[in-house]
């Protein structure tokens, strides 16, 4: 019985065209983008990765893995309460809290656990409170508020009127809590920052922002959209990644010391679970260090970024024009076309674009979703470009008319 029920599903995914499958991949330190795919064991150009600066094979990255393994061993030995505290993690949340110009951090498994812990911590207890989410709001965002069993309210995306409308249907006495991101992943466009802090500060709520997406690529230092925006004093809560930009793995929060308090002694996300490994803890310190100094890597990403995406407006590719930021979507619209084009850049381009399907996006909003960063050659970017319209004519994707 249960065995037929997993399988039905299983199967209903697959003639959705939403069923995943996962790439064995074996990354190219010092050779990145490229990457052996052990399933058919041949090498791969990675169009899809979310090490946006290559930071993953950084040598001053790999050095500091490298020693602290040597000095301090594999494991973290315990919980962050039961010995697994070590000394390089405490080094990296007092590096993120400076990168944020926030009195503390509280560093988690991974992005997902930082937005579901903390935000179900805060909505659990803190009395009466109401959530204010953006639509486009993360998978995990969406968790936290959900398990929280706090009252919420949705607002159309990046929909200033709304969220006031919203906003003044709840009392003002009410807590409020505005859950928003800073760079969609998916359309690549970005929030109205400042204006929302506005609001918040008119309805005496407090933000929580989710800049995954960002911290690393932009600011002065690598702050986050925020940061580049002159707001990162304004958020409440700024919350990141560890596994994108930075090149490693993990979460994080940044705001002031009493709410980083109060998430570190309530959320079970934290308090119940092994600590990050003291080598992976000393190597996003020095990445994060690293980015704090140099922009060099960021220019490089917008060039590439820049540059790329006028070779697919001359080519005749659309790029989505939702688009602010590094994220190219290209549109297919069809689950079944999309990951066929998909399987075709790969099985035949060795070019490996992830197809994004629903319930990662909407239905009829299926995509390609292309992230070039520094180390993408433009050999390989000719290449991409060449093979997509290949695809594209072969699967009769409309192409728009070159440009001139």
């Amino acid at each position: 019985m249960y065995e037929d029920f997993f399988t039905q599903q299983i199967e209903r995914l697959k003639k959705e065209g939403n069923y995943r499958v996962f790439t064995d991949l074996e990354r190219h330190a010092g050779n990145f983008p490229v990457a052996r795919d052990h399933t058919h064991a041949r090498d791969l150009v990675v169009w899809c990765n979310n090490d946006y600066l290559g930071m993953g094979q950084n040598p001053k990255v790999l050095k500091a893995i490298k020693d602290t393994v040597d000095k301090m061993g594999a494991g973290a030995g315990g919980t962050r309460n039961i010995a697994g505290t070590n000394h390089p993690l405490v080094q990296l949340e007092n590096e993120l809290a400076d990168l944020h110009g926030k009195e503390s951090a509280l560093v988690f498994s991974s992005g997902y656990v930082a937005n579901s812990t903390t935000l179900s911590t805060i909505g659990t207890r803190l009395p009466n409170a109401v959530f204010f989410s953006d639509e486009c709001n993360h998978s995990s965002i969406i968790e936290g508020i959900r398990y929280s069993r706090a009252e919420k309210h949705v607002f159309r995306h990046n929909d200033l009127k709304h969220l006031r409308e919203l906003l003044e249907s709840v009392d003002k006495k009410r807590p409020k809590i505005i859950v928003f991101e800073s760079v969609y992943s998916m359309d690549g466009d970005i929030s109205p920052i400042k204006e929302i802090c506005d609001l918040a500060d008119e309805f005496n709520a407090l933000t929580y922002l989710d800049e995954v997406h960002a911290v690393g690529l932009y600011g002065k230092r690598g702050g986050g959209i925020a940061e580049r925006e002159g707001q990162a004093d304004r958020v409440t809560v700024i919350q990141g990644t560890l596994g994108k930009a930075f090149g490693g793995i993990g979460g994080y929060i940044a705001s002031n010391a009493k709410l980083v308090d109060f998430v570190r002694s309530f959320a079970p996300g934290l308090i119940f679970t092994t600590a990050m490994t003291p080598a992976t803890a000393a190597g996003l310190v020095a990445s994060v260090k690293y980015l704090k100094n140099s922009d060099a890597e960021r220019k490089k990403h917008q060039d590439k970024v820049k540059k790329l995406k006028s070779m697919f407006k001359k080519a005749g590719i659309e790029v989505m024009p939702t688009t602010q930021s590094h994220i190219l979507p290209i549109l297919i619209g069809d689950p079944v076309l999309c990951r066929q084009a998909s399987n075709i850049l790969l099985d035949e381009y060795n070019i490996f674009v992830q197809h994004i399907n629903y319930p990662t996006v909407p239905w009829g909003t299926e995509r390609l979703r292309i992230t070039p960063n520094p180390t993408h050659t433009d050999e390989m970017m000719a290449e991409l470009v060449s093979a997509l319209r290949e695809v594209f004519a072969r699967l009769n994707l409309e192409l728009k008319q070159k440009a001139a």
